[in-house]
């Protein structure tokens, strides 16, 4: 779990490129839970920084990369 001020989570959530962050979600079948997008990301060797940026979302059913993305985006 992700632990630190909203700030250091912003900084993290920036360094997320959006199309490397859809190349480790790729496959995924939606709809999507936030585990399931974290499990998916780690098999795909995810880097630390799109790890963190997805442990920093809500804990809610995605109903496709857009949402995703959308999130990762509004943690910055």
């Amino acid at each position: 779990m992700l632990h630190g001020t909203r700030s250091e989570v912003s900084d993290v959530a920036q360094k997320v490129n959006p199309v490397q962050l859809q190349k480790f979600l790729g496959g995924l079948d939606y709809p999507a839970t936030k585990r399931d997008l974290i499990q998916r990301a780690q098999q795909k060797g995810a880097d630390e920084n799109t790890l963190s940026a997805l442990q920093a979302i809500p804990d809610r059913q995605y109903d496709g990369p857009n949402a995703v993305s959308r999130e990762v985006s509004h943690a910055q």
